[in-house]
Parts: C-alpha cells; sequence; structure tokens
C-alpha cells in the first residue's frame, strides 16, 4: 500500500514513526510523493545551489518538482528562481510561488513585507515555521520536494528530520579539510535520526579554465574520492563556475545548459 505520510488511520510501525515522534501531517488538499533533504555541516557552501540543481534536474525529466526554503533566516532560493511577490492564502491554505518553469517554491520571503526585513525568531519559532510550510501550504501533485536546510545540527534542521517524511538527504560539503570535519557531525546526525544519505556533493571542487581546460584546485585536493571510497554513496563534484553563479544571481538558474547532479537525480529516481 502506498504510504500518505498519514499516520492517523495507519497502523504500520514504519519509518514514519522512528523514535516515537510522528511525522506532521501534510494539507489535506496537497499530494507529495518524496521529500528529499539538502542539507551541509555548516554555511557558504553552496547548499541552497545544490538544491536549486536538484529541482531543476527533475522538472526537465518530466517530474513536477517543488523546493521547500527551510532556511528561515538566510533565503535565497526565490533569488535563484526570480520569483518575487506574496504568497496569496485564504481559509484553505497557502499557494506556493511558481518559478518560469513550473517549480513550486515556498520561502518567508514570500510572507514578508520586503524581502530584505530580516528575520529575528528563536529557533522553536523558525523550527515552527517549517512545519507551516508543510502543513498549511497547498502544494500540488509534487513527484520531488527538496528542503532546503539551515546549516549544522540545530533546532531547525532537527525539526525538519523529525518532522518531515524525508525519504533521503543530500550532503553538500566543499574540499577544505575544516568543512570535511564539520560535514561528518552533519552526516552522524541524519545516521542517528534513521534519515539514509542519497549521496554528496563537493561543491567549488575544481576551477576549469576557460582557455586550456585544465583543472584547478583552488580549495585544495577533492575528497570526492575517499568519500566514495569510505561512504559507498554517489559523489558529484560541482565546479567554480562565474555562468551558474551569474544566473543564480540574475534569477535565471533554470537556464544553466549544463547537465549537472545527473548522477544524484538518477538515485532519486530510485527511491
Amino acid at each position: 500500500m502506498a504510504c500518505d505520510h498519514n499516520c492517523d488511520n495507519c497502523s504500520e510501525n514504519c519509518g514514519e514513526r522512528k523514535g516515537g515522534i510522528e511525522k506532521e501531517r501534510l494539507h489535506e488538499l496537497s499530494k507529495v510523493k518524496k521529500v528529499i533533504g539538502v542539507i551541509s555541516g555548516r554555511g557558504g557552501v553552496g547548499k541552497s545551489l545544490v538544491t536549486s540543481l536538484m529541482a531543476v534536474q527533475m522538472q526537465r525529466r518530466g517530474y513536477h518538482a517543488a523546493i521547500m526554503d527551510a532556511d528561515i533566516t538566510g533565503p535565497s532560493i526565490p533569488r535563484a528562481f526570480g520569483v518575487k511577490g506574496a504568497a496569496f492564502g485564504d481559509e484553505s491554505g497557502i499557494l506556493p510561488m511558481q518559478s518560469a518553469f513550473g517549480t513550486q517554491i515556498m520561502s518567508i520571503n514570500f510572507l514578508l513585507e520586503n524581502e530584505t526585513d530580516p528575520v529575528v525568531w528563536r529557533g522553536p519559532v523558525l523550527a515552527g515555521m517549517v512545519k507551516n510550510f508543510w502543513t498549511q501550504v497547498i502544494w500540488k501533485d509534487v513527484d520531488y520536494m527538496f528542503v532546503d536546510m539551515p546549516p549544522g545540527t540545530g533546532d531547525v534542521p532537527l525539526t525538519a528530520m523529525q518532522s518531515l517524511p524525508l525519504a533521503g538527504v543530500i550532503v553538500v560539503t566543499t574540499p577544505q579539510d575544516l568543512v570535511e570535519m564539520i560535514v561528518k557531525k552533519a552526516v552522524k546526525m541524519a545516521e542517528l535520526l534513521n534519515v539514509p544519505i542519497l549521496g554528496f556533493v563537493e561543491n567549488m571542487s575544481y576551477f576549469k579554465c576557460p582557455n586550456c581546460g585544465e583543472k584547478h584546485r583552488i580549495f585544495g585536493e577533492s575528497k570526492a574520492d575517499k568519500l566514495r571510497k569510505e561512504t559507498g554513496k554517489v559523489v558529484e563534484e560541482l565546479p567554480i563556475d562565474p555562468v551558474i553563479a551569474s544566473l543564480a544571481d540574475h534569477g535565471k538558474i533554470e537556464l544553466v545548459e549544463e547537465n549537472l547532479l545527473s548522477a544524484l537525480a538518477d538515485e532519486a529516481e530510485k527511491i
């Protein structure tokens, strides 16, 4: 029997009830098939970029993709997709915004009077907003939802992992040794909560010279091979690419021409 993530009428003792914590109930008008979290041990490693590119990949494969921007204090997903404005809501719920190519997006920016207004909230309130994005937003026929989580192992990522029916997480890192140490904390958090790790992305892995094509490891030698051997998981390498950065800055991430993160998209299809 297919799981609709509603534990109220189900007697199965499955992963949805791990640790005695029931998952939040999806809005009754919503339909979401698979939820994948994107996590990191620290900020500034490109987690939002990876989230955006995964949604773009799944859209191009013919699926309906959505993004829950759970990084409440540092939302950047709307900027990458060029989506602005206020989300519409009534007594039924809140409707997510849509990108030019149809990706459904919900972010705190759509609920603020000005997108530059700071969100000065304590941890429990931030975590509560993430739950609201799941329970009060009407997600329409979503095949894959990607949750852009805040960095670290605090209240919000903990709440998301415990409250949302995550089919897996993607861990984002960079080549530096310090980041490698910190990312292990995020990995152990996922393991403690019994959330499967779908794979890894080593962002800023190299810079490819536009003239000679040589790869330069600006932030040190890649840890991708080491990760593959240690975990047996898919590890994608993303380059430092001014074109991709410019497209994200100008709200045109869906126009990225390269077939990026295709191996992770393959893993998502196997879920």
